[in-house]
C-alpha cells in the first residue's frame, strides 16, 4: 500500500511539473529579456519593419487589412483541405509571384510581421488527432548517433544545463526568432534541424511534412501560452 502511495505522488508531482510551462524567455538572463522586451533594443523589430514594408509593397492589403491579421500566427500550422501547413507555407500559397525559399530575408520578414500582429495573444492551433499524433511520435523518437528524442532533453532535462546554457522547454512562443548565434532571424524549423544535426542525425527537409508535424505538436503543447515575436534568443 506504501508503495502505491508514492507511485501516486510521483505521478502527481510529474503532473504538475508538466503544467507548469515556461517560455524560453523565463530561462533568459535578465540583459537579454530587457532586450526582447523593448522594442527599440530588440534587432528582431528591423525583421518585422521589413516585412511592413513588403506586406505594403506586394499589395497584401488589396486582399486582407493588415489588422485582421491578429491570431492568425496563433492558429499555425493548421490543416487547410487536408494538407498541414505552417504560418510560412500559408504566405507562400497566397504569394502570385511565386514562393519565397525557406529562410530567406523576405519569408522570415513576412513571417514576423504576421507573428507581431499577434504578439501577446494566446496560441489557439487547431487539434487534429492525426497530425498530433503523428507530431508526437516525433517528438518522442530517438535520434541520430547521440540517439536522443526531443522529449528526453526537453521534457525530462529542461532546465538542465548543456554545454553552459540552459534547456528549455521547447514551447516556441517567439518565432521568427533573432538569435544571437545566428546573429540574425531564424525559423522554428531551422532550429528543429539544428537540434537533429546536433544529434548527429540527418535533418527532415525545409518545409517536409515531418517537420511541419512537429511544429504542429510543438505550437499544441503551448497552447493557451501567448505569442512574443519577435523573441531573443541566446
Amino acid at each position: 500500500m506504501r508503495v502505491l502511495l508514492l507511485v501516486l505522488l510521483g505521478c502527481l508531482a510529474a503532473d504538475g511539473a508538466a503544467q507548469e510551462r515556461k517560455s524560453g524567455y523565463e530561462f533568459m538572463t535578465p540583459p537579454l529579456r530587457a532586450m526582447q522586451d523593448d522594442d527599440f533594443a530588440n534587432p528582431g523589430m528591423f525583421a518585422v519593419q521589413d516585412g511592413e514594408a513588403l506586406w505594403k509593397s506586394e499589395g497584401c492589403g488589396a486582399c486582407h487589412a493588415a489588422a485582421t491579421m491578429k491570431g492568425v500566427a496563433a492558429r499555425y500550422p493548421a490543416v487547410k483541405d487536408g494538407r498541414l501547413l505552417n504560418l510560412e507555407q500559408r504566405i507562400n500559397a497566397c504569394r502570385k509571384a511565386g514562393p519565397w525559399p525557406y529562410e530567406s530575408k523576405e519569408l522570415l520578414a513576412m513571417t514576423a510581421f504576421i507573428a507581431n500582429e499577434s504578439r501577446g495573444m494566446p496560441i489557439t492551433v487547431s487539434r487534429d488527432a492525426k497530425w498530433l499524433e503523428e507530431g508526437k511520435k516525433l517528438y518522442s523518437r530517438r535520434e541520430g548517433q547521440i540517439n536522443l528524442s526531443c522529449a528526453q532533453c526537453h521534457d525530462e532535462r529542461a532546465g538542465q544545463k548543456l554545454g553552459g546554457s540552459v534547456i528549455p522547454q521547447a514551447h516556441p512562443t517567439g518565432y521568427p526568432i533573432y538569435r544571437l548565434e545566428w546573429q540574425g532571424m531564424g525559423s522554428l524549423q531551422r532550429r528543429l534541424r539544428n537540434c537533429m544535426s546536433g544529434l548527429r542525425a540527418e535533418p527532415y527537409a525545409y518545409g517536409s511534412e515531418e517537420l511541419v508535424a512537429l511544429e504542429y505538436y510543438l505550437m499544441s503543447r503551448a497552447s493557451g501560452m501567448k505569442l512574443e515575436t519577435p523573441a531573443v534568443r541566446p
